[in-house]
């Protein structure tokens, strides 16, 4: 499956972004989708995970209660809603996709399939 993930861009602190994440290829419903993000010197980490069928998810507590993922598999799309967004929220995030996998697998090396990136910047 390729991966297009689109909707970065610069916000000011504590403003909302959606990112979205659309798949082609293969049947989307087959994979497990996912939210990582890396910022310059860091590691790429975990951000958000969600179920083949959209009815479970898991997120990091970093951003619990600021950031949903969804998805909408008619469109074979996932998204990402910012909220509160601030300046450690300054990174590049991709979308990802993995079969034989649990949602909440946090782990880069469990997923198969990468976007590209979009790049978020927040400002203060």
């Amino acid at each position: 499956v390729q991966l297009q993930a689109s909707g970065g861009g610069l916000v000011q602190s504590g403003g909302s972004l959606r990112l979205s994440c659309v798949a082609s290829g293969r049947n989307f419903t087959d994979y497990v989708a996912g939210w990582f993000r890396q910022a310059p010197g860091k590691e790429r980490e975990f951000v958000c995970g969600i179920s083949w069928n959209g009815r479970f998810t898991e997120c990091t507590d970093a951003v619990k209660g600021r950031f949903t993922i969804s998805r909408e598999n008619s469109r074979n799309t996932a998204y990402l809603q910012m909220d509160s967004l601030n300046s450690e929220d300054t990174a590049m995030y991709y979308c990802a996709a993995g079969k034989l996998l649990h949602y909440s697998d946090r782990r880069p090396s469990s997923y198969e399939h990468w976007g590209q990136g979009t790049l978020v910047t927040v400002s203060s």
